[in-house]
């Protein structure tokens, strides 16, 4: 097992060594303009100079600070909804058709309401990101909590746990795989919906510098903040990944 995951990954360093060099190829070649894809090594300059001087560094705190403190509310509101919808049948059966309803909507979406309301605002793009990040987390948890298998029932009723008891051992451990797998993709969107409302609203952040980057035709600053995100994304994940082998080191894997 550990063989083969070594192997895929080397694979995968080697898959991207690959595209950078074919990437510098045709840069040398000037197979397509400079002014619009520019050479490997000009986009990390680009990104080492951002961060020498703090832009970049400033740009991408600005979107982090605001793809957290999304996700996190986000995050909780879920976790708290879904374990409310997931164990009570009630709950479910009135809020299901609504959750139906707005599950599927595009978080984009919901940008030209936002604006008109709270404005090109920071609450605008925390709002839209919120209502991105809520989702995956929500139905993961729902789904977690209303999966609990009925001998756990069960057993929870011959040992005569109080509700609390039975939510805070049963549910929730069992749920728990489930939340943080939501959790995980809440964070992506969070991202992506950090980026997207930074480019709308001119609110400073790397959606904002690639934007502005683009529009001045400044190739090397576009690529180097893509880059960045791209980063950001992956890191993000891996973050994620070791919170889950954390909580969750109690499963056989």
């Amino acid at each position: 097992m550990t063989d083969n995951r070594l192997i895929w990954r080397i694979g995968g360093f080697v898959f991207a060594a690959l595209v950078v060099a074919i990437w510098q190829i045709q840069a040398n070649l000037g197979l397509i303009s400079p002014i619009y894809l520019p050479s490997p090594q000009r986009a990390m300059n680009s990104l080492i100079n951002g961060f020498s001087n703090g832009l970049l560094l400033d740009r991408m705190m600005s979107t982090v600070e605001r793809m957290i403190y999304g996700w996190g509310l986000a995050s909780l509101l879920g976790v708290v909804l879904g374990s409310i919808i997931g164990i009570s049948r009630a709950a479910r059966s009135y809020l299901e058709p609504m959750l139906e309803y707005l599950r599927p909507m595009p978080a984009s979406a919901v940008i030209p309401v936002m604006i008109p309301i709270l404005g090109l605002t920071e609450t605008m793009v925390l709002t839209v990101i919120g209502f991105a990040a809520l989702w995956p987390t929500l139905l993961a948890t729902i789904h977690g909590f209303s999966s609990i298998e009925p001998r756990l029932t069960e057993v929870a009723r011959i040992l005569k746990l109080s509700r609390a008891g039975f939510i805070w051992k049963i549910a929730l451990p069992n749920a728990l795989p489930d939340i943080i797998a939501g959790a995980r993709i809440s964070l992506t969107y969070a991202l992506i919906l950090s980026v997207v409302g930074e480019m709308l609203s001119g609110r400073e952040g790397l959606g904002q510098f690639i934007l502005s980057s683009a529009r001045l035709f400044k190739a090397p600053d576009l690529f180097a903040g893509v880059m960045l995100l791209g980063l950001l994304g992956y890191l993000s994940a891996m973050l994620v990944a070791q919170l889950e082998k954390h909580l969750l080191k109690w499963r056989k894997t």
